[in-house]
């Protein structure tokens, strides 16, 4: 294959006779497609005969899976931090006025932390990610035979296998694939940057939706321990209220998660069950400890 790549005087037609099935699966860490072999062909697929029943597409999130992240983080994030904080304050003695006081200061400064750090963190993947696309546009410019012989070994990593036999089907995609991205800078550097990069355009994220996202998630999470202590005047009952709120918050947040990743809620819930309860313990014993040492 890569005699053929390097041979640039060739002139050789390739001629794909007939329908071509769509097989191919795409393999990758993160994803991949299995099952029975589709029997839609080109032709079919050009004639849009047998195609009109898209409510399967209803199953995908869509867009809003590139801020899937910021959400869950900021949420479970508020819930937990704003949580453990209440437990430790409570745990050294403090008032429940001073533990209100304490709870709104955590959640504001964590807000704002996490809002500025979701800014911050995605504006710079994304100019690191443009200066790799900047450079290699520069390589396909001026090394155009060594990144097609890279892009040929990237075509392994979606189920077009490396082949020397001209009889083989694999043969003439790979060879019809070569030359199209051969001829069209544009498109070449598109394909390198999905397959080696990870990036498509589609999956690009705006630092201040990221950031907006991620700072009123977190308000929302802090609540469940900051409402019970506005309406609880009681020490006690606003510290077992706001336990009680935070995992029943917990168990919800679970549930949405779990709607797009079509886990198990269970499995989920009980992560950030043990996560809570458990640090709330860790919190409210170091509060303990400094509350009766100083």
């Amino acid at each position: 294959m890569r005699a053929i790549i390097n041979n640039q005087e060739q002139d050789t037609k390739t001629t794909i006779k007939g329908d071509v099935n769509i097989e191919e699966g795409l393999s990758g860490d993160n994803c991949s497609v299995t099952g029975n072999k589709s029997t839609e062909t080109m032709s079919t697929i050009r004639s849009g005969s047998g195609v009109g029943d898209t409510d399967y597409k209803n199953a995908h999130i869509g867009r809003s899976r590139e801020y899937w992240r910021d959400m869950i983080l900021g949420v479970n994030d508020g819930l937990v931090s704003t949580f453990l904080l209440v437990a430790g304050v409570y745990g050294s003695g403090l008032d429940s006025r001073s533990i209100l006081l304490t709870a709104i200061s955590g959640m504001i400064a964590g807000a704002i932390s996490m809002a500025g750090g979701e800014y911050v963190a995605t504006k710079t993947q994304g100019e690191v990610m443009k200066a790799e696309c900047d450079l290699e546009q520069k390589d396909i410019k001026e090394h155009k035979s060594d990144e097609l012989r890279y892009l040929s070994e990237l075509l392994e990593t979606i189920g077009i296998p490396e082949t020397e036999s001209i009889d083989d089907s694999t043969f003439a995609v790979r060879r019809a694939i070569l030359e199209y991205y051969k001829n069209n800078d544009d498109a070449h550097l598109r394909v390198n940057v999905a397959l080696a990069f990870g990036s498509i355009k589609a999956s690009e994220r705006s630092p201040l939706i990221a950031s907006v996202v991620a700072f009123f998630l977190f308000i929302a999470g802090s609540l469940t321990s900051v409402i019970p202590f506005v309406l609880v005047h009681d020490r006690y009952g606003a510290m077992v209220t706001s336990f009680v709120c935070t995992i029943l918050a917990i168990l919800v947040v679970g549930g949405v998660k779990t709607w797009a990743t079509k886990g198990s809620w269970w499995i989920s819930a009980f992560e950030n069950f043990i996560i809570t309860s458990g640090g709330g313990a860790v919190a409210y014993g170091i509060g303990l400890l400094f509350g009766g040492t100083f």
